[in-house]
């Protein structure tokens, strides 16, 4: 994998590498600059109220400890009506907000860290990215998550490479009801609290036409006892905004891309 990564990239020269925060970009991007050298690869990170904090954080790290040419970003998609909208494809209107930011910037070949398995989801910025020329060398080598995570290992990117998925915080939001700011900032602050006092291995934050929804790996869904889900209730309740305040709030089995409501193409 790693000998077929890097003759695809030495093919393709001069490069830029969005890099969300994620393990598949961070991984993409390691082996780049390390492939490439820091004069023909640029990483750029778009950081956004949908982006989590500590991802922005990560990235300017790693940057550092790598030694790469950073460029952090304002794709501007809460600018877009459309985006905020939420419709079913919203994705695609955030790639299309990202890759004509990077292309207005550079015009080296972009690169993102899409991988085989994202093919059996509905990834509407798959679309945007045909757009853009955007180029995807996990997919053109035909590797999965596990195979990024063994190169991760295989590059010696430590914790990284065990990184839980984290789509951007606007994933949590239910189909047509409008992306804000304070929303996916409540929706950040849920999750860290819920990580804090349950420690689950997979937490989710659905903001729902019916509610507030907590998803949780079924271990910890069945762990929380009655009294502690009516502690962290209380806890939830204070941190949403008044846009959420009449809410209620509950707690499910965590369900991949739940907040997706409607018929997918």
């Amino acid at each position: 994998m790693m000998d077929a990564l890097r003759d695809i990239l030495r093919d393709m020269g001069p490069a830029t590498v969005a890099v969300s925060g994620g393990v598949d970009s961070m991984t993409l991007a390691v082996l780049a600059n390390r492939t490439l050298g820091r004069n023909q690869v640029t990483m750029m990170h778009a950081a956004s109220p949908a982006v989590p904090p500590e991802a922005t954080q990560r990235v300017r790290r790693w940057a550092a400890a790598e030694g790469w040419d950073l460029r952090v970003i304002d794709a501007g998609e809460l600018v877009d009506e459309t985006y905020r909208s939420n419709p079913l494809n919203r994705c695609f209107f955030c790639k299309v907000n990202l890759y004509g930011t990077i292309t207005d910037l550079t015009d080296r070949q972009i690169l993102s860290g899409a991988n085989t398995d994202d093919l059996a989801e509905y990834r509407p910025g798959l679309d945007a990215a045909r757009q853009y020329c955007v180029r995807h060398p996990y997919l053109e080598a035909r590797i999965d998550k596990t195979g990024v995570r063994a190169l991760a290992r295989s590059l010696g990117l430590g914790v990284l490479s065990d990184l839980p998925a984290s789509p951007c915080l606007s994933s949590r939001v239910e189909t047509l009801i409008r992306i804000e700011p304070e929303t996916l900032k409540a929706i950040h602050a849920v999750e860290l609290l819920v990580a804090d006092r349950l420690s689950p291995r997979i937490v989710r934050c659905r903001v729902r036409q019916a509610g507030i929804v907590v998803e949780l790996d079924a271990l910890s869904l069945d762990a929380a006892s009655p009294s502690e889900r009516l502690v962290l209730t209380t806890s939830i309740a204070e941190l949403l905004p008044i846009n959420l305040a009449d809410k209620s709030i509950a707690f499910a089995a965590y369900r991949n891309g739940s907040a997706f409501v409607g018929a997918k193409p």
